[in-house]
């Protein structure tokens, strides 16, 4: 988590961001800042499923989607549709430290004995699932994931302006990224 860089007053903000939906982010989540009534979204937030994460912005400000590690891969259709038929032209990705998506191997028991006991599967086609996907889904580092899924957009979506940052679950804030 050394490559962080805080954003404690709205003097932090890259000047690039500021005055944008990604600075207002900052000052929403961060600052706690009173939101405005927004009628339609002005970001697309990508981020983790995880449950210790909860954004402070106004309702109607970002369409959110929510995947493991914030792995938008697989949700490519839901961005193009946030970026044509909502408008949106910011979209930034949070990835989280603790992120239960980092060595999924070293959780592989666990992963099949849940589907096993809490689920009714049968062990072995619980085994198959998690060798077929585990793979796909593991994101390695947090913070190296979260900035190639940015650059990936990037090449994607060249006229969206994507920026990675981290939400740390000590402190329930977010941070910029060292690229």
């Amino acid at each position: 988590m050394d490559r962080l860089i805080a954003i404690q007053s709205k003097k932090d903000i890259p000047s690039k961001y500021r005055n944008t939906p990604i600075g207002l982010l900052f000052e929403y989540h961060n600052f706690r800042q009173p939101g405005k009534v927004y009628t339609s979204p002005q970001l697309l937030i990508g981020m983790c499923m995880d449950n210790r994460k909860h954004l402070h912005i106004p309702d109607n400000f970002a369409f959110i989607i929510r995947t493991g590690g914030a792995n938008l891969r697989y949700s490519e259709f839901k961005v193009s549709y946030a970026i044509s038929v909502g408008g949106v032209r910011h979209i930034v990705l949070i990835g989280h430290n603790q992120c239960g998506m980092v060595n999924l191997v070293s959780r592989r028991e666990q992963f099949i004995q849940g589907l096993v006991e809490g689920a009714g599967w049968d062990r072995q086609a619980a085994e198959k699932h998690f060798n077929d996907f585990a793979p796909v889904f593991e994101i390695g580092n947090e913070i190296d994931f979260v900035l190639s899924e940015a650059k990936r957009l990037k090449t994607r979506y060249p006229k969206i302006e994507i920026v990675p940052l981290m939400y740390r679950i000590e402190d329930n804030l977010l941070y910029m990224t060292e690229r």
